[in-house]
């Protein structure tokens, strides 16, 4: 990949009067957890103005890469470079729950405080001294309005109603404390306090998930004016078309042309055609790999076989002694330059040829051996459903094969109804008959493991039993590479833990699947093979969801709440 000089430069934007530009930046950075390489020599340049969308594979280290950028964690090796004025929002949040979100935002807004103090103080102390002193109150005074236009304090606490009430946020009390309120609603929040404080550099990871379709429009608005650089990991499909410049895509697997040093991968076009181009060009690697491995055997053959059998030892004929010396000298030669030539290709190809492509982990779909309820009875009817402050529904009924999609504003009460299904909530009023003998199969949005040093393996053997397990087996399923199935769950990435969840689910589908934003935290892969595979499910499924790469596909029955 290229490399630039780091540049510091001022622009004018709705942000504020100018705001110092650089650029974050990679250089070989690599970084191992315990004994496995997660980044390796990654090169990477986001100047002022790019969006640029990170994708790979879960476990690939975006994150991570993330963390680093933002001066979190620290590389094994070589160097991130950030603007002073960095900020990031993560996937796991790390804010304390006895802060209330009022204080969580003027908490964002703490520098805008102090210049707006700072111009206060120096305004009283111009007004003490008048025209008198020695001209440092004028002075004073005037650094800090120029400071105070730079930051635009006078707008900002506008600016945050704006970013609040943009998120779908300004409904909470800002006396709530952040441990009473939601996963999403605090990822919003952290969102918000992000977007109010305006660093120069922006790292995103999944900056969507907990997004309605008003809140992801306001962000994609805000983030195309955002005048530094910007870089987000998402699994949405649709944000990675609508706002990225251009993708990164940091996969380990890919391998490295010769002159580059980097893994990763640049693509100046849309998410949607990047698909094809991926696929193509692990078709040319294979191709590549193929037509290498046949050249290497036909040069073996050629230094190993071919020689011994053209340079014979046969006797010299009586009527060719003559002629032998100088013909036989002459064949000598040819052959020798031949083998040694074979040789010298051998060598260099054996050294630098390229290798097999990896085994692409890609999901096997629904174990098969489950057999879908007779047609003849209701799975669910659930009647004047009421959980007060967070569900209404007059009704609904599902039969051995719907296929329900559910839709609505953040807090309409999707999670809610899911969890009434899965009977995990119960009722305030209403009524809710299930099926005798229903199983019910609940993938929630955000998933715990009680015991996060035991590995895969052992959650999956514990949870379906030896037998079970044998039978349809965690590494079959496709939704965890081999290296991982013994690594503690504790050190999987968000989306590993999710595909882990997933596994637990499907290895004996249950008659009814609930599916909590099914998308969220999956690779953009798995996000899509799952979704191809849910349409041959043996059962009912019920699907909550904002994706809206997914609600343009679904040809089945909606459910708009709220």
């Amino acid at each position: 990949m290229t490399h630039a000089t780091p540049v510091h430069r001022r622009t004018t934007s709705r942000f504020g009067r100018s705001i110092d530009i650089q650029q974050l930046r990679a250089d070989g950075v690599t970084r191992s957890h315990g004994d496995r390489v997660v980044l390796r020599d990654v090169d990477l340049v986001v100047s002022a103005g790019d969006r640029l969308g990170l994708i790979g594979e879960n476990g690939a280290g975006k994150s991570t890469l993330l963390r680093i950028l933002a001066g979190i964690d620290e590389p094994d090796d070589g160097e991130a470079v950030r603007p002073v004025r960095t900020g990031i929002l993560m996937q796991e949040l790390e804010l304390p729950g006895d802060t209330t979100v009022g204080e969580l935002l003027e908490q964002a807004l703490g520098e805008v405080r102090a210049v707006e103090q700072e111009l206060e103080t120096s305004a009283a102390a111009l007004g003490e001294t008048g025209s008198a002193g020695d001209g440092s109150a004028e002075q004073r005074y005037a650094a800090a309005l120029d400071a105070a236009e730079r930051a635009d304090v006078w707008t900002a606490d506008a600016r945050l109603d704006a970013v609040v009430d943009g998120l779908g946020i300004a409904a909470i009390e800002r006396s709530r404390r952040l441990g009473e309120v939601s996963g999403g609603q605090r990822s919003r929040f952290a969102l918000a306090a992000l977007l109010v404080a305006r660093p120069t550099a922006l790292l995103l990871d999944e900056p969507t998930n907990h997004l309605d379709d008003e809140a992801v429009a306001f962000l994609r608005g805000h983030l195309s004016e955002w005048p530094g650089p910007v870089l987000f990991a998402s699994h949405d499909r649709a944000f990675l078309d609508e706002v990225a410049t251009g993708l990164v895509d940091i996969d380990p697997s890919r391998p490295v042309p010769v002159g580059e040093a980097s893994p990763v991968v640049e693509f100046g076009g849309p998410f949607s055609e990047y698909l094809g181009w991926k696929a193509a060009e692990l078709d040319r690697w294979s191709a590549r790999h193929e037509e290498e491995q046949a050249e290497l055997r036909r040069l073996a053959s050629a230094v190993h076989d071919v020689a011994p059998r053209i340079n014979h030892d046969r006797g010299i004929r009586d009527n060719n002694r003559m002629a032998f010396g100088m013909r036989g000298d002459r064949v000598e030669q040819q052959i020798s330059r031949r083998v040694r030539n074979a040789q010298l290709r051998l060598e260099v190809l054996e050294r630098e040829q390229v290798r097999r492509p990896p085994r692409q982990l890609s999901f096997a779909g629904i174990p098969s051996g489950s057999t879908v309820l007779d047609e003849g009875e209701q799975l669910l009817d659930l009647a004047d459903a009421r959980v007060d402050g967070r569900l209404h529904l007059e009704r609904l009924q599902l039969a051995p094969r719907s296929r329900v999609l559910v839709t609505g504003a953040n807090g309409s009460g999707k999670s809610t109804l899911l969890a009434v299904l899965a009977g995990s909530l119960r009722l305030d009023a209403g009524t809710l008959l299930r099926r005798k003998g229903l199983r019910v199969g609940l993938l929630e949005q955000d998933v715990a493991f009680p015991d996060a040093d035991r590995s895969p393996r052992e959650a999956y053997d514990r949870t379906l039993g030896e037998a079970r397990a044998a039978r349809t087996p965690l590494a079959g399923l496709g939704l965890l590479a081999l290296r991982d199935l013994d690594r503690p769950i504790g050190q999987l990435s968000v989306g590993q833990q999710r595909r882990l969840a997933l596994a637990l689910i499907i290895a004996r589908p249950p008659h009814l699947f609930l599916l909590d934003e099914p998308t969220n935290h999956l690779s953009l892969a798995l996000a899509t093979e799952l979704e191809d595979a849910l349409g041959d499910y043996p059962g009912a499924v019920v699907i909550a969801s904002h994706d809206r790469w997914l609600r343009r596909r679904w040809s089945g029955d909606r459910l708009r709440l709220g």
